[in-house]
């Protein structure tokens, strides 16, 4: 999915939704640029304005592209009431290439969409080559052995000493593979959006 100027876009919409934005350099260029208070907000500080940014937010954090997004949302809206929050959240978060991010195999969710998209990723021992793929409870993701020699997985020992493991995953074979024992879910206070209110937006 094309993006384009992701400086820019974080500006726009915070640092959550790029890595590359969640570093130093960028909170110091923040810092240092002059405050723009005066400038009206985009939407016009409006309800539809707000829920936009919301909606914007959430879909570049995962990367996903508009008509991906809305059938994720409208979908989640079969529920009804929170359950449709959560449901929307489920479903972001069961993507194959999020759930190898999640269980720090890659360093961003782009770097997983391309480790699975080149082959290098198991699903209950099958190569799977879609980043869109819902993984599910009982699940098994895996490396293949056949990219398990790859320097991208040289210090995977160490890297899990550091890594904070979400409580739906448990991992197998020094970290090449884990078993997802729970629904994927990320808890309110983690999100850097709300949910919520992309619903409303959608319910327009």
């Amino acid at each position: 999915m094309l993006v384009g100027p992701k400086y820019k876009i974080c500006k726009r919409l915070g640092a959550s939704v790029f890595e590359k934005c969640q570093t130093a350099k960028f909170q110091t260029a923040e810092a240092r640029a002059p405050r723009r208070s005066a400038r009206p907000k985009r939407g016009g500080g409006t309800d539809f304005g707000a829920q936009l940014l919301e909606k914007q937010k959430a879909r570049f954090t995962y990367g996903l592209t508009e008509s991906q997004f809305s059938r994720y949302v409208h979908e989640a809206m079969e529920k009804k009431g929170a359950q449709s929050t959560m449901a929307l959240m489920s479903r972001l978060e069961s993507r194959l290439d999020n759930v190898v991010w999640r269980a720090g195999l890659t360093k961003t969710r782009r770097a997983a969409r391309q480790l699975v998209s080149h082959g290098h990723v198991t699903v209950n021992g099958k190569r799977m080559t879609i980043p869109s793929h819902k993984v599910m409870e009982g699940d098994t993701v895996a490396i293949r052995q056949e990219s398990r020699g790859s320097a991208l997985f040289a210090n995977r020992s160490e890297q899990m000493a550091e890594q904070k493991t979400p409580v739906w995953m448990q991992f197998e074979e020094g970290g090449l593979s884990f078993k997802v024992i729970a629904t994927p879910s990320v808890g309110e206070t983690e999100s850097p959006f709300n949910p919520a209110v992309i619903i409303q937006f959608y319910s327009r």
